[in-house]
């Protein structure tokens, strides 16, 4: 199972992981804002640095989430009987 694959299951599957990629989308949409910008005010450049800190934050979450999830099935596949 590829990461793809498990961050899809996890999106159908998990309300955390869920709640983290809808923060995650909303800080993206809101760095789009400011970066498209000709010009940032001071407040506006921390509030852009911020919100990357935030976005990269959520992400190692749910890329943490997705290791643990693969992790898990392939200890479960590992533990399940042979088949045949």
């Amino acid at each position: 199972m590829t990461a793809g694959d498990v961050k899809n299951l996890l999106l159908e599957s998990d309300d955390e992981f869920k709640e983290l990629a809808a923060r995650h989308n909303d800080l993206e949409q809101r760095v789009h804002e400011l970066s498209h910008r000709h010009y940032l005010s001071e407040p506006e450049k921390v509030e852009e640095v911020t919100l990357k800190k935030r976005k990269l934050q959520l992400k190692d979450l749910m890329e943490d989430m997705v290791r643990r999830h693969r992790q898990r099935a392939v200890v479960n596949e590992s533990a399940a009987p042979a088949g045949g």
